[in-house]
């Protein structure tokens, strides 16, 4: 079903109708990861002011978790401070990021030399600008690589997971093709509910009205922050949204 009929169908719900837990009690006492919230960050695709704002307004504590959907990279202006930022972050809090398809991309130019016509195409230039790009593919720091090679494909919590794209239904997490969870748009399908019963939270495909598309059994926070909209963060727990412009204006 596409997203164009399923809006038509009014089956859009607004976050703050979001009951996290399914109506199950929270048991914060076995939790896997004591965590005091679980933060989703959407796409951010180098809009530093963006994630400077959203993080400061959050001020996350090394009791959360805040997973990072993926697309740290190309299209805004500074996608080499939006990395230097998340490296600090995960000496502050919790993180688990997760690979995009233009973390992808960019990788594959960089460290398999692949064709790089795709990727300038589609922010590529934007990044290198933000590297001072001098001709040499042996452009990123240490750490930035680092931080990219330590990305996952996906994550699990109590109740929810989370890919930067998608997902097939009716396949473990764990069996599923780094095509599907990196790159599948959700204009072309959305998926019905997962077979492990929890709730999806992605990425990638832009709302560019810049709301939350909430299904129920599937979350997408990508409201389209380099085009004009907004950088989500949402508190799966609490249902807490925090949105910034890629000028670094919180949203009201």
């Amino acid at each position: 079903m596409k997203i164009a009929v399923i809006r038509q169908l009014k089956t859009r719900m607004q976050v703050q109708n979001y009951d996290p837990t399914h109506g199950k009690p929270l048991c914060r006492g076995i939790l896997r990861i004591m965590t005091e919230r679980l933060i989703a960050i959407g796409d951010i695709h180098g809009c530093k002011l963006a994630l400077d704002r959203l993080l400061d307004s959050i001020e996350p504590t090394a009791k959360d978790t805040v997973v990072t959907l993926g697309d740290y990279v190309d299209r805004g202006p500074d996608s080499r401070g939006v990395i230097d930022r998340l490296v600090k972050l995960g000496g502050e809090t919790q993180h688990i990021g997760l690979m995009g398809n233009h973390e992808e991309m960019m990788l594959e130019v960089i460290q398999h030399h692949s064709a790089h016509a795709s990727w300038l195409q589609h922010g590529g230039v934007d990044t290198l600008d933000s590297y001072g790009f001098g001709g040499s593919l042996d452009f990123l720091p240490d750490s930035h690589l680092e931080f990219f090679e330590s990305l996952r494909d996906f994550h699990e919590e109590r109740g929810h997971f989370f890919t930067h794209a998608a997902y097939a239904p009716k396949i473990p997490l764990e069996e599923q093709s780094a095509d599907m969870l990196r790159w599948h748009s959700l204009n072309d399908v959305v998926p019905t509910p997962h077979l492990s019963g929890k709730i999806a939270v992605v990425g990638h495909t832009a709302n560019k009205d810049g709301e939350i598309l909430n299904l129920g059994h599937l979350i997408c926070i990508d409201t389209f922050c380099y085009g004009g909209g907004w950088l989500t963060a949402l508190d799966l727990y609490s249902g807490q949204t925090w949105q910034a412009s890629k000028e670094g204006e919180m949203r009201n």
